[in-house]
């Protein structure tokens, strides 16, 4: 089979188009991602263990399943309990979720990271909790994390065909319908392997620039 170029200006504005639902639900699903696991972090160190363990538990249970699973359970398991989700919310909800828990690990590990001296500071000016964490700690360790966060998000990024899975007509998927329906899929499937490595580049720029600034 060889490479027709017309076929590609054919296809391209239907590729497109599943890139931007791809590009919409990888933000959608970045911003749960990178709030949730802020949440998860937070309450992993609460000082009761009501809620400190069973957060512990989701987390570990959720980063310890597939996220294909976890796709098929939203979609086609929580109808039977009365939740109706389209594909393209089970897929959001199914990314954050499953990238929070890998965003609360970072989370705490950049909070962990802050001097021991910043918090006994904090204790000896009587600052409330609340505000010790949003003036003292969050400022310092959230800046710390930024790159290994981008680059999780850039990982869901790729993680979006798992969605085809769940009716989502997101860009893997729609190459894949052209190929069904033409019997061709050297040019579908080669432009979105391409798309998917254009992007993850591009993305990649401002994150290795940001790396470099929080590093110095």
């Amino acid at each position: 089979m060889t490479w027709d170029w017309e076929f590609v200006a054919e296809i391209l504005p239907e590729l497109l188009r599943g890139l931007v639902v791809t590009v919409q639900a990888t933000l959608v699903g970045a911003i749960l991602a990178l709030t949730l696991g802020l949440v998860f972090a937070l309450l992993r160190r609460s000082q009761l263990a009501a809620v400190r363990v069973p957060t512990a538990v989701f987390v570990e249970f959720v980063r310890s399943t597939p996220l294909l699973v976890q796709l098929y359970f939203l979609f086609f398991v929580l109808p039977s309990w009365g939740v109706l989700l389209s594909g393209f919310q089970a897929g959001v909800i199914g990314l954050g979720v499953h990238y929070a828990t890998y965003t609360s690990e970072v989370y705490r590990a950049g909070i962990e990271g802050v001097p021991r001296g910043q918090w006994e500071a904090a204790t000896a000016l009587n600052l409330p909790r609340s505000r010790v964490w949003r003036s003292v700690i969050l400022p310092q360790a959230i800046p710390r994390v930024l790159p290994a966060l981008g680059n999780y998000v850039i990982a869901m990024f790729k993680e979006t065909p798992l969605l085809s899975a769940i009716t989502v007509a997101e860009m893997l998927a729609v190459a894949r319908d052209i190929g069904a329906s033409t019997f061709r899929y050297l040019e579908p499937i080669t432009l979105v392997g391409m798309l998917f490595l254009v992007l993850s580049l591009v993305a990649a720029v401002p994150l290795r620039r940001l790396e470099r600034r929080v590093g110095h």
